[in-house]
């Protein structure tokens, strides 16, 4: 057993069943202090991939969490973020490849035998927009509209986050990709921004660490997000950390200053 314990109240509900994609998985919910106290009052929501990592050191990838439970919570009480509600989504294991990338493509070229995702992230988009969000938006106080919803994940989880971003602008408006995996399908992100239209209405947390293989394509994907219309410090942050390496304990550490970029306190 983990010695940890989660901080804050956290309502688990277990086995959400999706139509879309035909599985279920795990769906945690954490909400602000004070949440029950305040009976009108709504917050912004903010969904995470990989929802395994997020709380719990016992359900985590290797035993490592992300902590956001402990960060958010004190974050809070130092005024440092606006109180939201954050959203923990399981993957379901063996689909999670499927599930977080954009476009079919192989996922370990040096493999025997090469695993191919089926690139059902838009599928996945599906599930959260159809299916999930309504129902986070019917049980709890939320505040519905994009500019208040928030989307992250690391690694093929950031790689998701960023093409949904794009995608579904009209839903998702804040966005954390750490370490993101620009590398898929030959940087099929990097193209899906190049080719947009315009800038899109997006705030985006960029970041890898420099212990990363092929980091520097993050930089590429900044280059290209700055190209297009995004300012950075403004609605773009992108952050290169010295040493940095591709693990759950790397990501907990840039928790902080994500939430802090995406979700600032209100003005009073």
């Amino acid at each position: 057993m983990s010695k940890h314990t989660l901080t804050g109240t956290i309502r688990r509900h277990r086995g959400f069943p999706s139509k879309v994609l035909g599985n279920r998985r795990d769906v945690l919910v954490w909400l602000p202090q004070g949440y029950s106290r305040f009976s009108r009052k709504r917050h912004p929501v903010l969904y995470l991939q990989d929802g395994q990592n997020v709380f719990d050191a016992a359900t985590s990838f290797a035993g490592v969490e992300w902590g956001v439970d402990e960060t958010a919570q004190r974050l809070l009480r130092q005024n440092l973020i606006e109180p939201l509600i954050i959203v923990a989504i399981a993957n379901t294991g063996e689909e999670r490849i499927h599930e977080y990338a954009p476009t079919p493509g192989v996922i370990d070229a040096s493999a025997k035998r090469k695993k191919r995702s089926k690139g059902w992230a838009r599928k996945y988009g599906g599930f959260l927009i159809e299916e999930l969000k309504p129902y986070i938006d019917k049980q709890y106080r939320t505040k519905p509209e994009a500019e208040f919803t928030g989307l992250g994940g690391s690694s093929l989880g950031g790689l998701l986050t960023l093409s949904l971003g794009l995608w579904f602008p009209n839903v998702f408006t804040r966005l954390i990709a750490m370490s993101p995996s620009v590398w898929w399908d030959d940087e099929v992100i990097v193209k899906m921004v190049n080719e947009l239209d315009r800038k899109l209405p997006l705030k985006i947390w960029l970041d890898t660490g420099t212990n990363e293989p092929g980091w520097e394509r993050a930089r590429t994907l900044c280059a290209a997000l700055i190209e297009k219309g995004w300012h950075p410090f403004e609605d773009l942050h992108y952050h290169e950390i010295d040493g940095g390496d591709h693990s759950e304990g790397a990501w907990a550490n840039r928790v902080e200053p994500a939430l802090r970029f995406l979700f600032p306190p209100k003005a009073l």
